[in-house]
């Protein structure tokens, strides 16, 4: 087994979510398979909207200098394994999800090190057709970046107040997934 830097990124804006316990059970996995594992949350981080202005395209860096810009450069770009974890709202991602992935465009020109990416998910309700879309949003990132590829979707439902995703077999399945990367 290669010994991989795994990055998760945990994009809710409520501390102690149950996206986040799902993101911390499949970091628990992965430390035990022996890799490196860093998490970050978006609490509390400034990530402006992406302008659109395309220069990151030619600088390899977006203009705009704030903590998105830190995590793309400093963190995305070097990971082997990206992990993005959200809550669904209205059948999607956090918009802080959205907003990072669209900050991620200087990526796009660069030689990313990331061939696998995951998905953590939770919500109030159950049932593939709440985290299809939100899933399908990240697979057009992905698609973006022809090396890597979407590896697993991991869902907690049934997940309203924080903590409620403790007993919900997503957990044992998020765990079961981080060590499961070779």
């Amino acid at each position: 087994m290669m010994h991989k830097n795994i990055l998760i990124l945990s994009t809710s804006p409520r501390k102690h979510s149950n996206s986040d316990a799902l993101a911390e059970e499949f970091a628990k996995g992965a430390r035990e398979a022996g890799h490196d594992v860093e998490k970050i949350s978006l609490i509390g981080k400034e990530i402006q909207f992406c302008r659109g202005c395309l220069a990151c395209q030619k600088t390899k860096r977006c203009v705009i200098h704030d903590d998105a810009d830190k995590i793309v450069q400093e963190k995305m770009l070097h990971a082997d394994v990206l992990v993005f974890a959200t809550p669904i709202y209205y059948y999607e991602m956090s918009g802080q999800m959205k907003t990072l992935l669209d900050r991620a465009n200087p990526l796009y020109t660069c030689d990313y090190a990331f061939r696998e990416v995951y998905f953590i998910a939770a919500a109030a309700e159950d049932g593939d057709e709440v985290w299809t879309r939100a899933a399908n949003g990240l697979e057009g990132w992905i698609a973006c970046f022809p090396k890597a590829r979407l590896s697993g979707v991991i869902f907690g439902g049934n997940a309203t107040d924080t903590g409620t995703v403790q007993c919900n077999p997503a957990m044992k399945k998020a765990f079961d997934a981080g060590k499961a990367i070779q």
